[in-house]
């Protein structure tokens, strides 16, 4: 799922980012707009999803690192509450001897207390059997020890080995002969291509960019050209308001919207009448003709429709006549 977000992200921000570019370069300054804000909208959200991803990761940790304390700290309880009769079957349970009530010597059990120490803690017995069965097993492994010295002789490792031949694996290896540690140099030798390579790429990224930079500049800037051999401009459009089929609302709204595109461009324009030429259908002529770059920004506001609920889309253009 992570991995589908990132992908969607992706494309959704190089799908604005090229609509953004491509509505600038028209000059439909309200798509450009929505275009800006969604990528922003997908960078927010790419941005909210690796935080997330990465708070999600902490958290994970943090609660197996409570987890793992909480073990310890059981285990430590559990080793506190064991411990604290290590010598419980030394205690008064296993036996009383044939010790007298009244005579205050003991007949041999353990369960009697003697010289003042509790019969649950007595280690007196205990102690001096275990010292005596480690020396007593010291010195029966030091005597099998000797004898297996003096009696072993190296045939029988020759016989082990040559049963064990078949197993041992080919002396180069089953993938060949493996490269040991030592025979790697500590530092890898300088690669001199790869710093070309990497400044190469650097010089064209940055010249790709301002070459993109410097494109869009000379399609968006405002600037005095000079004008087509021509009497005229004329665009035709087709223009429909949502929610009505009124022939009178499509007028109104066609009026609205060449007069405040007409003035976008950057020459005046005095002279600029609009016509109906059928229903929903108009023709505007400008007077003096406009120079290419004005009738793509003339082009781009009317498709861009700024009025309330109209959408115009734009049939063709041309220039028409020739000055006197």
């Amino acid at each position: 799922m992570k991995y589908v977000s990132y992908l969607f992200g992706g494309l959704s921000t190089l799908a604005a980012g090229i609509y953004l570019v491509i509505y600038l370069y028209r000059w439909e300054w309200q798509r450009a707009v929505i275009c800006g804000v969604l990528l922003l909208a997908v960078e927010g959200f790419l941005v909210c999803v690796i935080l997330l991803g990465r708070m999600g990761r902490l958290e994970r940790r943090l609660s197996d690192a409570d987890a793992r304390m909480e073990e310890v700290r059981q285990r430590l309880e559990h080793a506190r509450e064991t411990s604290a009769h290590p010598f419980r079957w030394l205690g008064n349970g296993n036996g009383n001897g044939n010790g007298n009530g009244n005579g205050g010597a003991s007949g041999g059990g353990y369960g009697d207390s003697r010289d003042g120490v509790d019969g649950g803690n007595r280690t007196f017995v205990f102690v001096p059997i275990l010292m005596v069965t480690g020396a007593a097993l010291s010195g029966v492994a030091w005597v099998i020890q000797r004898i297996a010295a003096v009696t072993a002789r190296p045939g029988a490792e020759r016989r082990l080995a040559g049963r064990l031949a078949p197993l041992a694996a080919p002396s180069g290896g089953v993938h060949g002969v493996i490269t040991q540690l030592e025979d790697n140099p500590a530092v890898p030798p300088a690669r001199r291509l790869r710093p070309l390579l990497t400044g190469f790429g650097a010089a064209a990224g940055v010249v790709l960019l301002v070459y993109l930079v410097y494109v869009l500049s000379e399609a968006t800037e405002t600037r005095e050209e000079s004008r087509p051999d021509a009497a005229a401009s004329t665009v035709v459009f087709r223009i429909d308001v949502h929610g009505t089929d009124d022939a009178r609302a499509r007028e109104l709204a066609a009026r609205d919207l060449w007069e405040g595109c007409r003035r976008s461009t950057s020459s005046l324009n005095p002279d600029a009448s609009l016509g109906r030429l059928a229903d929903g259908v108009f023709a505007g002529v400008i007077r003096p003709a406009l120079s290419p770059h004005d009738m793509m920004r003339l082009r781009g506001c009317l498709s861009d429709a700024s009025v309330n609920r109209a959408h115009a889309k734009v049939l063709g253009t041309g220039q028409a006549g020739v000055p006197h």
